[in-house]
């Protein structure tokens, strides 16, 4: 039976909640046949990928998919590459605050993602939900977790497929936000979450071009 390992990141930037694991606790067990694990990983840059591992070793997936938050992003954004960069533009949760530093002094300048990123996008909208591709992860922990997940499948877990996905906040976070700052409800996202798992699962590859360039993430 197919295997997926799903993460999401814990609050961080000074919110009491992230919606990226919020809506991942909120998947089922199952999802077209495959044992969905989840797993709440720290919003660090060292620990992050130090965890992500450790989990890789035991769960033994066949999928992996992190999942964060981008906030001031409408949709559900799949993204296609992730790049050999940290640079904060605030601390991370343990006080890291790396600027135009490497995440892997030996890795490759990109990665690309290995899942079916433009069948998941549209499996998301044939459910009812708009999603886009994005080509820019950041440079924060979401973009650190994306490279290190898609470096360590390269270096050591050779045919595990792997990828990421960025959801906006969820409406309980826009209390000390601008007026006109996009949120989905967690139910919603965790609905195109399992969309875009499902089009893993399946490897589905669906006609179309539902590409869109994002821009700032965090």
């Amino acid at each position: 039976m197919t295997t997926v390992l799903i993460t999401g990141f814990d609050p961080f930037g000074g919110e009491k909640v992230n919606p990226a694991f919020e809506s991942v606790k909120l998947l089922p067990d199952t999802i077209a046949g495959a044992d969905i694990v989840k797993l709440e990983v720290p919003t660090v840059y060292t620990r992050s990928a130090t965890v992500l591992e450790e989990a890789m070793d035991r769960v033994k997936p066949d999928i992996v998919i992190c999942v964060g938050q981008a906030g001031g992003r409408s949709t559900l954004t799949v993204e296609r590459v992730a790049i050999n960069l940290a640079e904060a533009r605030i601390p991370d949760n343990d006080g890291e605050q790396p600027l135009d530093q490497p995440l892997r002094e030996d890795g490759d300048t990109a990665y690309f993602a290995s899942v079916p990123v433009k069948a998941m996008v549209q499996n998301i909208r044939d459910h009812g939900l708009p999603a886009f591709v994005s080509y820019t992860a950041g440079t924060f922990v979401c973009n650190s977790i994306m490279y290190n997940l898609l470096y360590l499948i390269d270096r050591k877990f050779p045919g595990v497929k792997g990828g990421f996905i960025h959801v906006p906040y969820e409406p309980g976070q826009l209390i000390d936000k601008p007026n006109g700052t996009p949120s989905l409800p967690l139910e919603t996202i965790a609905k195109g979450l399992e969309a875009a798992v499902e089009a893993a699962v399946l490897g589905s590859a669906q006609s179309g071009d539902p590409t869109g360039a994002m821009g700032e993430t965090h």
